[in-house]
């Protein structure tokens, strides 16, 4: 009798809650490593490949470090023992670091993020049971269809779109209802060495943080801007600076989710700020705008190929 072969499924480990303990001062640290976090998982009938990647908190993470991570994934989906990937990573920037790997690789295999909201020491702790589904997903081939996959608190949801909208519930990420993604298209640019910023709007707020962030050398810039996508007459005289710079300024929304529309004026609304060179990001949020944003200029894209990414829904 021919015995069936289990799979074999990567596990990259790169920090974050998941593997993080309280010290005697009583700050959260990430201490342990992937192979440790395999050991408070009950047995699985596969065989695991730990990366020791990285072991850091995820909102220290640069964009030389998410693309160390997508390198790590490329790498392992290219090995043909592999039948699936799964990261470890911190929910501080989990949907960027996953809408990276999404743009970068043409999935043939799952690949699937998770972690915790609770360190690894808590007597709740939700890391165990969030890495088990993440392997359990990363063995189902038909997963690979679906993109880069957030594997978290019973849930598991494709990246695009992803924002993570509570602090400390359990079941700590969304998807925007409006994003669909309908057409995958495989983007090599290498990121790290870029600066894209994220400038926050307020009710009548100036140009002062778009100016300075240009002058600190920023490649990109994008707006968290108010409602579905407005600001200040002051900024949209900033954003025309940088238009004529030519810095692509991207406008998402504080707004967690819906569809952003360019239709106010006014001076300072949406529709103004299109005029004066902003373009609209249909539905991602300034985290993943960001993100979009920097692969797009390490592309090199033109304009209207990054209006295009950007209206894409």
């Amino acid at each position: 009798m021919t015995e069936t072969k289990k799979p074999l499924i990567a596990v990259i480990a790169t920090g974050g809650t998941i593997a993080s303990k309280r010290g005697a001062d009583g700050a959260s640290t990430p201490s342990l490593k992937g192979a440790s976090l395999l050991k408070l998982v009950p047995a699985v009938a596969i065989e695991l490949r730990v990366v020791e990647l990285m072991a850091k908190d995820s909102s220290s993470l640069t964009l030389a470090d998410m693309q160390a991570v997508s390198d790590a994934v490329a790498e392992q989906l290219a090995d043909d023992a592999i039948s699936g990937v799964v990261i470890l990573h911190g929910t501080d920037s989990m949907e960027e670091t996953s809408l990276l790997v999404q743009v970068q690789n043409r999935l043939t295999k799952p690949v699937v993020f998770t972690g915790a909201q609770r360190t690894a020491d808590h007597p709740e702790a939700d890391g165990p049971a969030n890495l088990a589904a993440s392997l359990e997903a990363a063995c189902n081939t038909d997963n690979a269809a679906r993109g880069v996959l957030v594997c978290f608190g019973g849930r598991t949801l494709p990246v695009w779109g992803l924002y993570k909208f509570s602090a400390d519930a359990t079941e700590a990420f969304r998807q925007s209802r409006q994003s669909k993604m309908t057409e995958r298209v495989t983007l090599k640019g290498r990121v790290g060495g870029l600066r894209v910023d994220v400038v926050a709007i307020s009710p009548g707020c100036d140009g002062v943080q778009i100016d300075a962030s240009v002058a600190a050398g920023a490649n990109g810039i994008v707006l968290a801007a108010l409602g579905s996508g407005n600001a200040t007459a002051e900024v949209v005289q900033a954003v025309a600076r940088c238009h004529a710079r030519r810095i692509p300024v991207i406008v998402s929304s504080r707004v967690p989710d819906g569809r952003l529309v360019a239709a106010y004026g006014g001076g300072g609304g949406g529709h103004d700020l299109g005029l004066a060179g902003a373009i609209h990001s249909t539905t991602l949020r300034p985290g993943q705008a960001r993100i979009l944003l920097a692969e797009l200029i390490a592309s090199q894209a033109d304009r209207e190929t990054i209006a295009a990414a950007f209206s894409h829904d």
